[in-house]
């Protein structure tokens, strides 16, 4: 091997190597009279290469711990981005939407898509036709993921994953929301009973058939009681409306 060699830009001045007992201590004042101090990269490399196959260790553990990985979530941690391009390259971890990181080997769930919005979008609830598909009720597929969001709040855009942004406000946005565990995210979702009755709520969205599906389902396989439907009814404040609609499932 060719003898290490050290580079520095020419200042005139003599140049010495470092050493332990010659490197000035922290904070110490430039002195422009003294030596150059050349470093020899060849000794130092292999401290580099740990402290980078370290680091990249720490973003696997991110990634396995939490199930989705954002390049947000390496700077809030002092790590660098470019670990990610690193472990992608090495085939470690694949990309799912534009800065969203999974494991290679992570098998999707066939709520992968509530999961990958809410990390992208923290601030979101799912609900309406999502929060129906999750919960196993009626027959809609939506292609989109229904969102619900402060009204006053930011209005998320993602370039990969379609999303359909419903504001809510005061109470019903904030009651009757569960959390479950998707894929390693903590998804709120709206519960049946919620979600019955913000489907009357906004049913010139999603269409009056699909919220009285949604209601006819859910007493039928009693997922929720009728007390507490009319609890959530009271919340969307549409207890006027779905009253006659109650009384002829009697």
């Amino acid at each position: 091997m060719k003898e290490a060699k050290a580079f520095a830009k020419p200042c005139g001045r003599p140049s010495l190597p470092v050493t332990p007992d010659k490197v000035p201590p922290c904070g110490a004042a430039f002195d422009p009279n003294a030596p150059c101090r050349l470093v020899d990269l060849y000794s130092i490399m292999p401290t580099i290469l740990h402290m980078a196959e370290t680091d990249q260790r720490r973003v696997l553990k991110l990634v396995r711990d939490a199930g989705f990985l954002r390049v947000r979530d390496l700077r809030a941690r002092g790590l660098h981005p470019e670990h990610l391009r690193r472990l992608l390259a090495k085939g470690e971890i694949k990309r799912v939407a534009r800065g969203l990181y999974v494991l290679a080997d992570a098998d999707a769930t066939p709520h992968h898509s509530l999961a990958q919005a809410i990390k992208k979008v923290p601030h979101g609830i799912v609900c309406l036709l999502s929060a129906l598909r999750f919960h196993g009720i009626g027959t809609q597929s939506p292609f989109e993921v229904w969102l619900a969001i402060d009204r006053r709040a930011r209005r998320p855009s993602l370039r990969v994953l379609k999303l359909r942004i419903v504001r809510f406000s005061g109470a019903s946005l904030t009651e009757g929301v569960e959390r479950h565990k998707l894929e390693g995210v903590d998804v709120p979702v709206y519960s049946v009973a919620k979600t019955v009755a913000d489907c009357f709520k906004y049913r010139n969205k999603i269409g009056l058939d699909v919220a009285l599906e949604a209601l006819r389902e859910g007493l039928r396989e009693r997922r929720f009681s009728r007390d507490e439907l009319w609890k959530y009814a009271k919340v969307c404040r549409v207890a006027k409306i779905m009253r006659p609609y109650l009384e002829a499932l009697d």
